[in-house]
């Protein structure tokens, strides 16, 4: 048995690592969210930032845009043009993918500081296209609503779970020159 866990060392380490962080920080914001409820942000102040951040985008380009919190479901609407267009919900505020994010990025920690900068600069740059996201995503919408099912359901997680994977493989990469370049 002590052979097997000397050599699956690292696949238990990342394994446990991973889980560990994931579960930590899912719980924490399970709490965040559980104390969210009824507070002067529906449905939560970062749905609710990522949702008028969002609407603040589209003006910028031109776009009228506005949101307003939903009278019965704990979502903010989205108006385009004056039209109801669709509801901005928790899930949209990418706080679960920059969950997953941190969680692998940490189970490949080395040097925190690197490993700190990089979660920092990935959760922003996460939450910064998600931003984007939802505002071209918006437009896409106003103008062809018959293709909902495609842009909502494919394209647009492509494009977030697409970066967040092109994020991992750039530190798994950084990680993996550095070893490299110790062993010669």
């Amino acid at each position: 048995m002590k052979a097997l866990l000397q050599k699956y060392r690292s696949v238990i380490r990342f394994v446990v690592l991973f889980l560990g962080t994931y579960l930590v920080l899912t719980l924490i914001y399970s709490l965040y969210l559980s104390l969210s409820k009824g507070g002067a942000y529906p449905p939560d102040f970062i749905t609710n930032l990522v949702a008028k951040q969002s609407s603040s985008l589209l003006n910028g380009f031109g776009v009228a845009a506005n949101v307003v919190p939903h009278e019965t479901q704990p979502t903010m609407k989205l108006f385009v043009e004056g039209q109801y267009l669709a509801r901005i919900i928790e899930g949209c505020n990418a706080v679960s993918i920059i969950i997953l994010f941190i969680s692998f990025i940490i189970s490949f920690a080395e040097k925190w500081k690197k490993t700190l900068l990089f979660i920092f600069a990935g959760a922003a740059l996460i939450y910064g296209v998600n931003i984007i996201r939802i505002s071209v995503l918006s437009v896409a919408l106003y103008h062809y609503p018959e293709q909902e099912s495609l842009l909502h359901g494919i394209v647009f997680p492509g494009i977030i779970y697409g970066m967040v994977f092109l994020l991992w493989m750039f530190w798994v990469r950084s990680l993996s020159i550095k070893a490299k370049e110790q062993n010669e």
